[in-house]
């Protein structure tokens, strides 16, 4: 179905349901018709089951359940609530969510639900079980016209192919591994550039005579191995280099006189086997077994998705060097959700139009028309690495080929097309930049396999025989830096369509010498000097400035997988700012933060983004992804948000007439001023005149999981009461000393005063705000503390706060800002005064409204207080976050909404990210305003 057949089948199926709906009569027919008539499932009785039965106590049925997609569905009658719990059989009280969960947990484990979806026919609520604790999904079935993908997840059946590719190219490139280490073995020294180079050519090589014979590229099955097995282990090396090289030499130039054997090898080209000046090192007897038995009569190559091996290829690359390079693999579900809405779904949707034509002629035409455009267009991935994104991207553009010549074929043996081949996409189409030679070759390697398969997969349509060698395209894939070199040198902007790809993932902090250079001299403004931000972006933002630059007058459309911390905290204007002022770029589609995992063996656990963005006009509604499942929204700003392209700056004082945030105290001491708490009752023990001078100490962990750390607050110590105090004066001592052996000057400095830490905050109240919190959390705990407590530079303090601020901060319109523009340590909350703090928009309350603020900010005091023995982790855990608690932080929320204006059912009230975009525009009026003056 088309996305406009599917639009309509959905606004006629809300339609019919409107106002309408019976638990026990109308469920199964509800069901049924939602998935064969707005999402086209054919073989519904064997999609979907109801009314299974479940054994608790009592016997029990579920609702639906869709094993395929690992859904469960809870249904209920119209109108009754879907929150609310309702009495079940055994007496207890349970939601329809907790109903389903109950049920679900007497399942086998493989036939849990992934998902579990409650329904009273005019609302779906949507639970994701990969997140437990998480608020619901929820879609109005008014709205389902407009949001029907948001329920595709129904249909979306895990590929098993897929899975078996998988499967096969690991297992592949384990192979690889063991032989690239048999091999080594063998080197001289195989730590020489020659010898390093040699192997990885040598590996590739071999690899594609593997893959070649199992495919049927050579001619016969098993020519490879027969070949080698005439060998014995010490003539094989000879008989590999005399292989390559009549796999370079074409037929009529090759010896009339050599063996039989290797005559019956085909002609390559393509340059695989060109180089002859490589070193090859004798043979072993583990390395003859491993070629004849392991990697040959035991496995079949041509089942490897080249995608995944070309990942799993380069792995077998020094691990240390893939990762000080930033390199990571993307896994094919990923490289989707890249290709998917910057060009693939479009094409997809395009084609499916033309297949629903009824005039033949004009079908055809269209056909072919479509055909001739997707050989027109143009890929080029600037961080190619192994060619996983160009040889998917290859792959996915083929197949839309093979079902143009399907319906062109029409199931006729006859071939139907006027040109010799009915195959019009070519490797020739995509371009890549790689800074590794070896990678280049792999992904050259990768895209030639896929290129095999898929003239396979064209021949089983056409029933004839297309020939595959000798090879006669080649793939654009320079060796460079991409920062450094020219892309129009690799291919013209003009004949560019898409760009995409996965760069480097190097934080700045991380970055050596080389990449820090690479940066600056790329981040540069129109006068060619570094932007003052450029010193402290992340590398990958390099990508995104020289496709900004590179897009420049074309229609070119982009997308690039980045680290998460390009689009939060100070980053953001750094990185996005010069781009949107300069280029005039916008933002596509964007798919927020997710854990993006890869094929290769040293699995990369990295908290990605994906964002699509372009110059040239785009009409199309912008998209924003959150676990896999998108929204239509009308923009996408530099934090993913659908609000206005604001930049939170960083500021050195808040915006708003609040009190200053600063940050806790700074030891610098080497631990000489800090008293852990096994140590202090000795310590009290044997110096008990330093009692008046020992303080508690507390970082962001001492402070969350209230655990008990102490350090001497020697301020106001005289000398003479200092000399009194000999186990005091050796810690001061070995402070002074600790900071006179330090490289930094200014910590050498302090060496003067060793009696003190670095900075000397000790209001007599304040409200404390850990620097650092998990994601897990709600809500940031703060909280207040005096004078006997010394808070370290973990935290931020603002002193002499007041109940009102307390409320304000910990309410959920400023944990929806502080999660929207803080900056993440892997994905844990990672606050800022200059970026959060400071720039928060704060309400301006009625008397009413403020001193109900404060009555609620008390009662979140009070309700911690009931657990005593309760650390602030264990309050606010979202799974032991007791019921009191909870209210009273409900009630704060309220009560600060209503001072910001956000009544009940608006969208700022139902939506953490309009809250955002309204806190958005009441900042740029602010900052507006303090221009004007």
């Amino acid at each position: 179905m088309t996305d406009t057949q599917q639009r309509a089948a959905a606004k006629a199926f809300a339609k019919n349901w409107k106002d309408r709906g019976y638990e026990k009569g109308d469920s199964q027919i509800f069901w049924v018709e939602l998935l064969t008539t707005v999402f086209g499932v054919t073989e519904i009785s064997q999609f979907i089951s109801f009314e299974d039965q479940v054994h608790l106590d009592h016997t029990s049925f579920i609702d639906g359940y869709i094993e395929k997609t690992h859904v469960m569905i809870e249904q209920k009658s119209i109108n009754k609530s879907l929150t609310a719990a309702i009495r079940q059989a055994d007496g207890s009280m349970l939601t329809p969510f907790e109903q389903a969960k109950r049920y679900s947990s007497e399942l086998p484990y493989s036939k849990r639900p992934r998902w579990i979806v409650t329904s009273n026919f005019q609302s779906f609520y949507i639970y994701d079980m990969e997140k437990p604790g998480g608020d619901p999904e929820i879609i109005q079935l008014e709205d389902l016209e407009k949001e029907y993908y948001r329920l595709q997840f129904l249909v979306d059946e895990g590929n098993t192919n897929l899975q078996r590719e998988m499967e096969v190219s690991i297992a592949a490139g384990e192979i690889v591994g063991l032989l690239y280490d048999a091999l080594a073995k063998q080197y001289v020294d195989s730590t020489t550039e020659r010898a390093m180079k040699s192997l990885n050519i040598l590996c590739v090589r071999i690899v594609f005579c593997l893959y070649a014979e199992d495919a049927g590229i050579f001619g016969q099955h098993g020519m490879f191995h027969d070949y080698l097995e005439e060998f014995d282990t010490r003539h094989m090396r000879k008989a590999v280099i005399e292989l390559f090289q009549v796999l370079d030499t074409k037929p009529e130039d090759r010896d009339p006189y050599m063996e039989e054997s290797l005559a019956q090898f085909p002609y390559v080209n393509g340059g695989l086997f060109a180089n002859e000046d490589i070193e090859i090192p004798q043979f072993t007897d583990e390395i003859r077994n491993l070629l004849l038995e392991k990697a040959s009569a035991d496995f079949d190559w041509s089942e490897i998705s080249p995608t995944i091996f070309g990942a799993v290829f380069e792995s077998t690359l020094n691990p240390e060097t893939r990762r000080s390079g930033g390199m990571h693999y993307t896994s094919i579900e990923n490289i989707h959700k890249v290709i998917d809405p910057l060009f693939l779904d479009e094409l997809k949707n395009e084609l499916k139009e033309i297949q629903q034509i009824t005039v033949q002629r004009t079908k055809d035409k269209k056909l072919r028309d479509f055909q001739k455009k997707l050989s027109n267009l143009r890929w080029l991935d600037p961080a190619s690495g192994s060619g996983n994104f160009l040889t998917e991207t290859y792959i996915s553009i083929r197949r839309l080929e093979n079902e143009v010549i399907k319906e062109l074929q029409r199931g006729q043996i006859t071939f139907g097309f006027d040109e010799s081949s009915p195959i019009h996409v070519s490797i020739d189409q995509f371009y890549g930049i790689e800074i590794n030679d070896f990678a280049v070759t792999v992904a050259k390697t990768a895209l030639w396999i896929a290129e095999s398969q898929m003239m396979k997969e064209t021949e089983d349509i056409v029933h004839m025989n297309l020939d595959f060698l000798p090879l006669t395209t080649n793939a654009f894939i320079v060796e460079g830096n991409s920062l450094q070199i020219d892309w129009e040198s690799v291919v013209p902007k003009y004949q560019v369509s898409y760009i995409m790809g996965n760069p480097p993932f190097v934080g700045y902090s991380l970055q050596n010498k080389e990449q820090k250079n690479d940066i600056l001299s790329v981040y540069v403004d129109e006068k060619g000097k570094p932007y003052k931000t450029a010193g402290k972006i992340d590398y990958v933002a390099g990508w995104y400035f020289k496709a900004a630059q590179f897009m420049q007058g074309t229609t070119i459309r982009t997308a690039f997988v980045s680290t998460n911390s390009i689009t939060q905290g100070e980053q953001v204007a750094g990185v996005w700012k010069p781009l949107y002022d300069r280029f005039g770029i916008h933002i596509d589609f964007a798919h927020r933060t997710f854990i993006w995992d890869s094929e290769a063996n040293m699995k990369a656990h990295v908290h990605c983004v994906i964002v699509g963005f372009s110059i040239a006009p785009n009409q199309a509604k912008r998209r924003i992804y959150v676990d896999g499942r998108f929204k239509e929204v009308n923009n996408v700003n530099a934090y993913l948000l659908d609000a206005p392209n604001e930049f939170i700056c960083n500021r050195s004082k808040p915006l708003w007439n609040v009190p200053q945030m600063t940050t806790g105290n700074r030891p610098a001491d080497g631990g000489n001023l800090i008293i852990e708490k096994e140590d202090y009752e000795e310590f009290i023990r044997k110096e008990p005149q330093a009692k008046p001078y020992i303080k508690k100490l507390v970082g962001s962990t001492e402070f969350i999981n209230n655990k008990e750390r102490w350090c001497l607050w020697l301020v106001d110590v005289k000398p003479a009461e200092l000399r009194k105090m000999p186990l005091v004066l050796k810690r001061v001592e070995a402070c002074k000393q600790d900071r006179e052996n330090s490289p930094d000057a200014g910590r050498r400095k302090l060496a003067e005063t060793p009696t003190l830490f670095r900075e000397l905050n000790n209001p007599a109240s304040f409200i404390l705000v850990p620097k650092v919190s998990s994601e897990r959390r709600r809500y940031v705990p703060m909280g207040f503390l005096d004078y006997n407590t010394i808070s370290t530079d973990l935290n931020f303090i603002i002193p002499e706060a007041t109940m009102y601020q307390f409320a304000i901060l910990t309410s959920n319109i400023h944990m929806a800002w502080m999660r929207a523009v803080c900056g993440r340590m892997k994905s844990d909350y990672r606050y800022s005064a200059n970026i959060v703090y400071n720039n928060f928009p704060w309400p301006e309350p009625t008397a009413q409204q403020r001193k109900k603020i404060e009555q609620t900010a008390q009662a979140i005091l009070d309700a911690r207080a009931l657990y005593p023995d309760s650390s602030l982790a264990d309050l606010y855990d979202e799974l032991t976050m007791p019921l009191e608690l909870r209210k009273a932080h409900h009630q704060n929320d309220m009560a600060v909404m209503q001072a910001y204006g956000f009544t009940k059912g608006s969208e700022a009230y139902k939506s953490e990210a309009a809250c955002v975009a309204e806190l958005m525009k009441l900042y740029q009026k602010k900052v507006e305003e303090i221009e004007k003056r």
